[in-house]
């Protein structure tokens, strides 16, 4: 069955489809969705994926979207009275899965809700009234009858805190939330065709999975423990039925090359307080941009404080949410544990989590430098609710960690390419440009030199992109940007002003005269010419990405003008 929205064809729809015996897969389909948070651009939409099983008594495995939330319930009750659910298994609360919760409560209050104890904490923030529920731990069951027996598997981290999997030893099916998932729009139920889907599968891992690797291997190590996993269902795009082997196995290579760095960051936080979960998820985007593996670490979860101690003795930076004041004596014996256990040398930032009874950040950050800690990034304050500025500010302190602790790497890396060659590559000569770009209320630009038309028809141009640069979250396929070209004989004061570093969240354009092109984009108003351009498609170039995008607008402010040209000594740094 297949309903859609009545306002655009196509936009809006969802698909049921019998998966198995007794089990319904709801997808809800977003076809035009092009962006997750600010980091992530999809270019292929997505899908939020519900499933119901019939028993002796009957469970739904997560719901939708809220901007489904009429769709998802008139398809819903074609199914099913809701209130001859018995249970809903949430496998984890951010909002994409769990945004129709409270709706489907207030219809079917008797309903028992199947959780982690972390994500029972969030659906009561979410909520707001009693509901019934039954926390899980890592291989407790559920029988709802006719062979249907669930077990859990503890998954946290991929990519929320309070995520688990769900096993029907009857139907031999995982059901896996976000894991192995991918945002990919099709009405093809399963993973028909591999091809098709391969880019956006590793991109999803990349972007989610990649920064808590070991987290992977974790929770592929408690799957390898249940009895043949005969279908993933995940939570966005197509099921994999056709390619689980392979696809798992993609899973573990990537998260075993993932996991073995040379340098390792850990973010400490409690992730049910303030909005610590969605600012740390920001700075470990930051982190893992500049090719750094991050351990997250619960302050509230109850870890070994052995582990803790051996987690922070090998990290080469540190990141700290400040916990509530009020912390449980738990929470404070993991902080002292991690103050006990630093080195000299490490690097540390710090940022409050917004909850309203934080720890003063000051005291600890001084606790941190009074033990030879050195700052990489200044703290970050929360003074009201976390704005776009607010994460695209931690994904820089991010990076910023990142660059710090991998300083002596580079150096080595540069060093290591031979003299001749390396000079030979500096030869390469290019323009000068500066790239600007607005999504939202975030802005961010940086200067380019690797810069070449790349087509006529359509009208396109190619340009390298620093995975860990600010504006590379700003230039995924579908968004615009302005391209602006430098002026031979005045162009030193902007190249200059773009050129310094500046600090997480600062405005690059302060003191620089600008006006907004079309797409709402910064031209510089000093600049020889601007072009208005999108992405249209980026590739994986090591550390770089080539980002093709066409142009639709642009302006010369001196026609007789010549481009700035950039002069390399050496081809293997800027």
């Amino acid at each position: 069955m297949v309903a859609l929205t009545e306002r655009t064809e196509k936009r809006l729809t969802i698909q049921t489809v019998e998966i198995a015996q007794d089990t319904t897969a709801i997808r809800s389909l977003d076809w035009d969705r092009d962006r997750f948070d600010i980091e992530f651009g999809l270019q292929n939409g997505t899908t939020y994926n519900s499933f119901l099983i019939r028993g002796e008594q009957t469970a739904l495995v997560d719901t939708s979207h809220e901007k489904f939330r009429q769709l998802y319930f008139d398809t819903l009750t074609g199914l099913i009275n809701p209130k001859e659910i018995d249970y809903l298994i949430v496998s984890h609360t951010e909002p994409d899965h769990s945004g129709l919760v409270k709706d489907l409560l207030q219809m079917a209050p008797d309903i028992t809700v199947v959780a982690s104890k972390v994500a029972i904490q969030f659906l009561e923030d979410l909520v707001h009234q009693p509901f019934k529920r039954r926390i899980v731990k890592n291989g407790d069951r559920l029988d709802i009858g006719n062979g249907h027996e669930f077990e859990f598997v503890i998954a946290p981290n991929l990519h929320w805190p309070d995520t688990i999997f769900s096993f029907d030893h009857k139907t031999q099916i995982l059901y896996t939330c976000d894991a192995f998932g991918m945002h990919y729009c099709t009405e093809s139920t399963f993973d028909d065709d591999l091809k098709a889907i391969e880019p956006d599968f590793k991109y999803y891992y990349e972007c989610l999975m990649g920064p808590n690797a070991r987290s992977v291997l974790s929770a592929l190590k408690r799957m390898g423990e249940l009895p043949n996993v005969g279908m993933i269902a995940t939570g966005h795009g197509p099921l994999l039925s056709h390619h689980v082997e392979e696809l798992t196995r993609r899973y573990r290579t990537w998260s075993q090359t993932q996991a073995k760095p040379e340098t390792v960051i850990g973010i400490f936080y409690v992730s049910e307080y303030g909005y610590s979960d969605r600012l740390a998820q920001a700075i470990a985007n930051g982190i893992s941009k500049a090719g750094v593996a991050v351990e997250w670490v619960d302050l509230g979860s109850g870890i070994d404080l052995q582990e803790l101690r051996e987690l922070v003795g090998r990290c080469a930076g540190l990141v700290v949410g400040v916990p509530p004041a009020s912390s449980s004596p738990n929470i404070q014996a993991a902080l002292s544990t991690v103050l006990g256990s630093v080195k000299e040398k490490q690097g540390i930032g710090v940022f409050e989590t917004g909850g309203g009874d934080d720890e003063p950040i000051d005291p600890l950050l001084s606790k941190f430098r009074n033990l030879g800690l050195t700052t990489a990034f200044p703290e970050i304050r929360i003074k009201q609710n976390p704005t776009e500025n607010t994460y695209k500010q931690c994904e820089e302190a991010g990076t910023d960690l990142a660059q710090w602790v991998t300083r002596d790497r580079s150096i080595k890396t540069m060093k290591a390419l031979g003299a001749d060659l390396d000079k030979a590559l500096g030869r390469l000569s290019g323009g000068l440009y500066i790239i600007t770009a607005k999504k939202g209320d975030v802005k961010s630009a940086m200067l380019a030199s690797w810069v070449a038309q790349a087509s006529f028809k359509p009208l396109g141009f190619s340009i390298a992109v620093a995975k860990d640069r600010a504006i590379e979250s700003l230039m995924q396929v579908g968004d615009r940007f302005v391209l602006n070209v430098l002026e031979e004989g005045n162009y030193q004061p902007l190249m200059k002003h773009f050129l310094k570093r500046f600090a997480p969240g600062a405005d690059r354009f302060e003191g620089v005269k600008t006006q907004p092109a079309e797409n709402g984009a910064p031209i510089l108003t000093d600049a020889l010419a601007y072009i208005e351009c999108e992405v249209k498609s980026r590739m994986d170039c090591g550390d770089h990405w080539a980002v093709y995008s066409t142009v639709y607008a642009g302006r010369v402010s001196n026609p007789e003008a010549l481009t700035a040209v950039h002069h390399r000594k050496v081809g293997n740094h800027y």
